[in-house]
């Protein structure tokens, strides 16, 4: 159990995650992604569609690691989110405009990233592991359009345009700021945008000093605020 949670660790490192993701729960998120388990061979590892509850309770049945309820968001911000900027996993590859904070949101292994990992152990491994690294940066940057092309585009003024999350509620924003407010909210100002995927997707802080409001960036906010300055 401990000797596969240490290659999965080794693994990582081979693939250049940060730091902050060479790390226990990271290397579960990974086998829970290939469907590893303690005595899985790595050239049977798998393509499950699985989202981060599950990861959890895979770490749990598998490999005796009980994490709480609240560590969902880390498993989520401080492993998941990096996995996929680095093209080792991908997110939402069954339906790629699902909202952001939807319950039905899953990760799967990236096929480059398994047919890698596949070999892991064997001769082959560091040759397949020098192409992965020299081509996961393209292969980062193709998800990473692909995901972009999802994403909600919100002209805030005429000179801007802000980027939004998938989602209805996001659509929801979009027609509040674009066309609601210049019928009945005219010569207001737009000074805040929340986002499911980025609480902060527009934020006029500078106007918020100015008229002496400051906000606990861990705190609550709307959906969108107005001023008339």
């Amino acid at each position: 159990m401990q000797n596969k949670i240490k290659d999965a660790m080794n693994i990582l490192i081979d693939l250049g995650v940060p730091k902050g993701q060479q790390n226990e729960r990271t290397a579960l998120c990974l086998l829970a992604l290939l469907d590893v388990k303690p005595k899985t061979k790595w050239e049977n590892a798998g393509t499950p569609l699985i989202g981060i509850t599950p990861m959890m309770q895979f770490a749990k049945e598998h490999y005796e690691r009980n994490y709480a309820p609240n560590t969902r968001e880390t498993f989520r911000r401080q492993s998941m989110h990096q996995l996929v900027e680095a093209g080792i996993a991908l997110y939402n590859p069954d339906k790629p405009d699902r909202p952001v904070n939807s319950p039905h949101a899953v990760y799967q292994i990236s096929t480059a990233a398994l047919f890698l990992i596949k070999q892991y152990g064997t001769d082959t491994y560091q040759i397949s592991l020098e192409k992965f690294k020299t081509e996961t940066g393209s292969l980062a940057e193709k998800y990473q359009k692909e995901r972009k092309m999802q994403m909600i585009p919100v002209l805030i003024n005429k000179d801007e345009n802000i980027t939004l999350s998938p989602g209805k509620h996001s659509q929801m924003i979009k027609e509040i700021i674009e066309e609601f407010a210049p019928r009945f909210l005219a010569g207001s100002t737009l000074l805040y945008v929340g986002d499911t995927g980025n609480k902060w997707g527009y934020f006029d802080e500078k106007t918020f000093e100015n008229i002496g409001l400051t906000f606990d960036e861990h705190g609550k906010m709307p959906d969108v605020i107005f001023g008339n300055l």
